[in-house]
């Protein structure tokens, strides 16, 4: 199984447009919104998330560009975590697709429907199917579903719609064995999560924040007002802990405000000293 990380910063991108912070006016690397493309057999692939940088990233990939007819593409369907704007608005520009299948919870499959209308634009391009987060079977894939969270997008607030609305999704090749855990949104480390990602290959996890009062003022960042909580991330602090010798483990969804970004960063030391790493857009892993 072929693992592409297309993008790794959390909503906004890194550096954020609207941000001038220490980290933002930095030298650190940017990064694109998160996104991850995956295939068994090189061929055929499969986006988890749909970001809003979704044809830069494509286009910055070669094995993911158009081809060899004009209008081939090697897409074959997307998988969505929850309903979040930054992992679902990069839908509305793959509409030139000519259909794809979209994999999601419930809940997220009738928010796109009812609270913000992207399936009824994209489905008038046609060819479109919206499918449960269940029984899913991919080319050469087996994918298992956790649900992770309840936390609802803004602009869901009124739906009364029940969760879960946040899913991680364990991908295994039925080939090699290889096995990757994705699981960018975190609220807490749920139960289940340790069986989840047993005999994992890979397991990318949420680091957001790496700290839970980093948008408060107490690191360089001094941006926030004391939301960062109803944002529904665990903190790096609060995962690196528990990671334990096995699988591999790597940090994704990066906010702009979180430290690691920064290579030469203490804290980003101690992601790689606490077993874990901190890739960029553009790693690939094969499983």
């Amino acid at each position: 199984m072929r693992v592409v990380l297309l993008g790794t910063a959390a909503g906004g991108g890194f550096p954020q447009w609207n941000c001038a912070c220490a980290l933002c006016t930095s030298d650190a690397p940017p990064r694109t919104q998160d996104c991850v493309a995956v295939s068994a057999d090189g061929k055929n692939w499969y986006l988890l998330n749909a970001s809003p940088d979704i044809r830069a990233q494509i286009l910055a990939t070669p094995a993911l560009r158009a081809g060899p007819g004009p209008r081939e593409i090697p897409l074959r369907g997307v998988l969505l975590t929850d309903a979040e704007l930054d992992h679902s608005l990069g839908l509305l520009l793959l509409r030139e697709a000519g259909g794809l299948p979209v994999w999601a919870p419930d809940a997220v499959l009738r928010a796109l429907s009812d609270q913000f209308p992207a399936r009824s634009i994209i489905d008038g391009y046609g060819g479109w199917d919206w499918l449960p987060a269940s029984g899913i079977a991919l080319d050469g894939l087996r994918v298992s579903v956790l649900p992770v969270s309840d936390k609802r997008p803004k602009y869901a607030r009124s739906s009364t719609e029940d969760g879960p609305w946040v899913v991680a999704y364990r991908i295994e090749d039925l080939q090699t064995g290889g096995v990757f855990v994705y699981a960018p949104c975190l609220k807490s480390w749920p139960d289940g999560f340790d069986e989840f990602t047993g005999g994992a290959s890979l397991v990318l996890l949420d680091g957001t924040f790496f700290a839970p009062d980093e948008m408060s003022g107490a690191t360089r960042a001094k941006v926030g007002d004391g939301a960062q909580l109803a944002m529904g991330h665990l903190p790096i602090t609060g995962s690196l802990a528990k990671i334990r010798p096995g699988p591999r483990w790597a940090y994704t969804h990066l906010n702009n405000t979180n430290p690691v970004v920064d290579p030469a960063s203490p804290e980003h030391a101690a992601v790689l000293d606490g077993g874990a790493s901190v890739p960029g857009d553009g790693t690939e892993f094969k499983l």
